[in-house]
């Protein structure tokens, strides 16, 4: 008869455990969800300028930066060859 009452008192401060656990993660999240709508509304971010158009200008870059990624690639070649 002790086992049993033993058992049972195991299982309900595994229960109780258990629920105090799930209330308080449960009350996490809804804290941290209204923080975060107070904090979005009160102090935005700011709005990023808008990106020029990329015209002709831009365009040597790109070509260096194809020479650098080539001879990276051919170096790398003429390492490790077969």
């Amino acid at each position: 008869m002790q086992d049993m009452q033993l058992l049972e008192e195991g299982l309900s401060l595994m229960a109780l455990g258990m629920g105090f656990v799930f209330v308080f993660l449960t009350l996490l999240v809804i804290v941290t969800t209204l923080m975060s709508k107070i904090i979005g509304r009160f102090f935005p971010e700011p709005v990023a300028p808008p990106v020029p158009a990329r015209g002709r200008g831009a365009a040597p870059q790109d070509d260096d930066v194809m020479v650098a990624i080539s001879a990276a690639v051919h170096h790398y070649r003429r390492r490790h060859r077969r």
